[in-house]
């Protein structure tokens, strides 16, 4: 690894500071930066979330995707937590917190709207930064692929009546021309460049010739993509600058049920691939699949239903205040652990 990557954590953190201290500074600025925006889809995040998917796109190997069904485990765990466990487990555990852990500390309508939004959370598997987590583990691309196709598949029939179940209503509206586009520009725009730049490289060349140089041509655009990553947290924690100085005390209350589903979902499905002795490179991105959250869908989602300053709409950007360095360090754990995974 190189000295960038070894030490991603520090840039992460830097990041975050350097964001909200944005926020503060330079409110016009990144008030234009956040006006850039498609259906609650910010454009400057899409073009950066490209520059972070792009070169997974192009490791993926399109001629193995036949071979899929042959290891069907993987999207077995990954379908199974995210739509059978995940947003059951988020709401029994923001109920647990924000009705009876916090109950003196949290108004109860307070509660109900920070609940809503953990909700919305849990109910949104993540998209587009799976594929940078299953490059840091190295993962396998072409299966990462899969399971964030059939997941997305899955999300756009799923989402609504999970949503609307959990938080009790019948009506609930969801921006479709959101969840589409979002799905569009994080997945299938990159994908698309992905596969035209593949073909180029290996044009004319075969077996281990054509490995050779899409590996080359990866590892000069990884650069690319861990920067766009912390461009992509410094803007987020811009956006988001001023709730996260004017409400400490919330941010970190909110955290906390955050927090153990993060850490609980991993270990559940981690666990889980290990048990039923799941390679690596499949069962680790797998994991992480279930454990990150769509987190722009969440936002926006939050947005439309309850309003930009609502409750609702703060705790799906803890999510994201979250979400970075909980994914860094569960990262971190599965690379250590890599060996005891079969091979």
């Amino acid at each position: 690894m190189s000295l960038f990557e070894r030490y991603l954590s520090l840039w992460v953190a830097l990041a975050m500071a350097g964001g909200v201290a944005l926020g503060h500074l330079a409110p016009g600025l990144v008030a234009g930066l956040a006006a850039l925006e498609y259906a609650s889809v910010n454009l400057p995040v899409a073009v950066l979330i490209w520059a972070m998917v792009y070169p997974m796109m192009v490791a993926v190997d399109f001629d193995s995707l036949r071979h899929i069904g042959d290891r069907p485990k993987g999207l077995i765990l990954t379908l199974g937590v995210n739509w059978l466990v995940k947003p059951f487990t988020m709401a029994g555990l923001g109920v647990l917190f924000f009705e009876v852990v916090f109950a003196d500390l949290i108004a109860p309508e307070d509660a109900q709207a920070y609940l809503a939004g953990v909700i919305l959370l849990g109910a949104a598997p993540c998209t587009a930064m799976v594929f940078v987590w299953s490059q840091l583990v190295r993962g396998d691309a072409t299966y990462t692929l899969v399971q964030v196709s059939v997941n997305d598949v899955v999300m756009v029939f799923a989402f609504a009546p999970i949503v609307a179940f959990l938080l009790g209503v019948t009506d609930i509206s969801v921006p479709w021309e959101t969840l589409l586009l979002s799905v569009a520009l994080y997945v299938v725009i990159p994908l698309a460049a992905g596969i035209l730049t593949r073909r180029a490289l290996v044009a004319g060349v075969r077996g281990p010739a054509a490995d050779a140089r899409v590996a080359a041509f990866t590892a000069r655009v990884k650069p690319a993509s861990v920067a766009g990553l912390i461009v992509t947290v410094l803007l987020l924690f811009a956006f988001q600058g001023g709730t996260i100085l004017d409400r400490p005390l919330v941010i970190a209350l909110i955290a906390v049920p955050l927090l153990i589903q993060t850490y609980g979902i991993f270990a559940v499905s981690y666990l889980a691939a290990w048990a039923w002795r799941v390679p690596f490179p499949v069962a680790a991105p797998c994991a992480l699949i279930g454990t990150s959250n769509f987190f722009e869908l969440a936002v926006a989602v939050a947005i439309s239903l309850f309003g930009l300053q609502s409750g609702a709409a703060l705790a799906t950007v803890v999510g994201v205040l979250v979400e970075v360095p909980v994914m860094l360090s569960l990262v971190a754990f599965a690379n250590a652990t890599r060996n005891r995974f079969p091979a």
